[in-house]
């Protein structure tokens, strides 16, 4: 069923950092031809000059065989759109979405529209998030701007621009860590292949530990882990995440993790949701790694620790311990 459905990267970063040029970068490559591409803008034109001079009707074939759309409606309406046109041969048969957002786009929401739509979570599955940063003005504008600490927070990769213009200041490695300490980190500049910044690899490959992270929480963002003591069933994890999901989920900008439960012998689950949505789980055979530990990734406005270690006494939830290093991926991949 899985890999049936189509995958969905989801490319965010803030006004001016970058995200057009990567996305340019990646459907050069002839590996990643064959990708639809929608551009969530605000203007009356959906994609910049950096792509294409002019839209003509919603969706437009890009040499390579990518396509794009303007997306000036409903993103699921647009996405939907796209997938019956496939269905009917009125455009190539697209292998894989990306989806760009606007610079001041809070990334939350259209997470929450591909878990919560019953047909695009049946054609379709998140890869990953990936978010620009600009290494020039990246500090400021993080320090600044609660948009941009939004779309640092729920990232599953960081991708670093202008690096040839300005190195990684220690101010800007600082509100990395704060916002979110487990994402990838990888400099633009250095890749040989961008599009596989994009769909190179599952976001649920790797779930690590997060750090209670230190120093600056901008923005009432917060981000950390708990660990699972004990499996519970899967009953009382639903009752668990989807009371959170359904009285904090304004809050809940992204959760994910690797669970193991008492009913269900073998593999994990892989977990993963965005505000009110929750995605159905995804079985593995066997844990990814050596480390067995159910635990669960939080990245959260305004809600506790604690509050979150309450609803899963269940599974005697605890705060995680000593962090892993945050991981810097290859850009040779």
């Amino acid at each position: 069923m899985t890999e049936d459905r189509l995958p969905v990267a989801l490319l965010t970063g803030f006004l001016g950092s970058g995200k057009t040029s990567l996305l340019r970068r990646a459907l050069a490559g002839a590996a990643w031809a064959e990708t639809a591409v929608l551009i969530n803008e605000l203007g009356e034109i959906g994609l910049d000059h950096y792509l294409v001079d002019t839209v003509d009707g919603p969706v437009l074939e890009l040499p390579g065989g990518c396509l794009c759309c303007a997306v000036r409606e409903d993103l699921a309406a647009s996405l939907r759109q796209l997938l019956r046109r496939r269905d009917q041969g009125a455009v190539p048969a697209f292998r894989r979405i990306a989806i760009e957002t606007t610079g001041l786009a809070d990334p939350a929401p259209i997470l929450f529209t591909l878990g919560a739509d019953a047909l695009l979570e049946e054609r379709l599955r998140l890869d990953r998030v990936v978010a620009t940063i600009d290494a020039v003005a990246g500090a400021a504008t993080l320090e600044r701007y609660a948009e941009a600490a939004c779309q640092v927070a729920v990232a599953d990769l960081l991708v670093l621009t202008k690096t040839d213009l300005a190195p990684v200041s220690a101010a800007l490695a600082a509100w990395l860590d704060a916002l979110n300490p487990a994402a990838g980190r990888c400099r633009a500049a250095a890749a040989a292949d961008v599009g596989a910044f994009l769909f190179g690899a599952r976001s649920e490959a790797r779930v690590p530990l997060l750090p209670e992270a230190a120093g600056r929480h901008t923005h009432g963002i917060a981000a950390f882990a708990v660990l699972l003591q004990r499996p519970c069933s899967r009953l009382d994890f639903a009752r668990a995440l989807g009371g959170l999901a359904r009285e904090r989920g304004a809050d809940l900008l992204r959760v994910k993790g690797l669970v193991g439960f008492s009913d269900r012998p073998g593999g994990p689950a892989f977990v993963q949701g965005a505000q009110h949505a929750l995605y159905p789980p995804l079985w593995l055979e066997d844990w990814p790694d050596g480390d067995r530990r159910s635990r669960l990734q939080f990245i959260v406005h305004g809600i506790a620790r604690d509050e979150i270690l309450a609803r899963f006494a269940c599974a005697g939830a605890v705060p995680a311990g000593a962090a892993q290093p945050t991981e810097e991926l290859s850009c040779s991949t």
